[in-house]
């Protein structure tokens, strides 16, 4: 299978969202700052999104490998890592400092986006990952 660790990935970051927001929504209702608590749950909503966004890029790529989907998925991975990831550990320790982090998530997120309207930019119809660089 194609792209079985990205599927792999991005199973195992729904779970994590969906753990995520249960545990935002019972263990640390009360717990937090209200700021806090709207960090830890713009981490979730941000991961939740650019984790479906993953999946539609896999769904895509299983039948029409463009060249550039794959690096909008890792950009994509990386992003989420350190924007949504910077916004968990700073709730959970409470270190503001961890948020200077987070910007460069959210343009490795953006970079994605970019990267992904590069690829369909490029495209031409009937095209299959040109030059092996899928």
């Amino acid at each position: 299978m194609q792209d079985r660790g990205w599927w792999f990935g991005s199973a195992l970051s729904g779970a994590l969202v969906v753990l995520a927001g249960a545990f935002g929504a019972h263990a640390l209702a009360g717990q937090l700052t209200p700021r806090l608590m709207s960090a830890f749950e713009t981490g979730v909503r941000y991961q939740a999104w650019h984790t479906l966004a993953l999946l539609a890029v896999l769904a895509w790529r299983a039948s029409r490998p463009l060249a550039g989907q794959r690096l909008a998925l890792g950009l994509w991975g990386a992003g989420m890592l350190l924007f949504s990831g910077s916004l968990y550990a700073m709730a959970f320790t409470g270190m503001r400092q961890l948020g200077m982090v987070t910007p460069f998530g959210g343009v490795l997120l953006m970079a994605g986006w970019l990267a992904l309207a590069a690829s369909v930019r490029r495209a031409r119809p009937g095209d299959q990952s040109p030059s092996g660089s899928a």
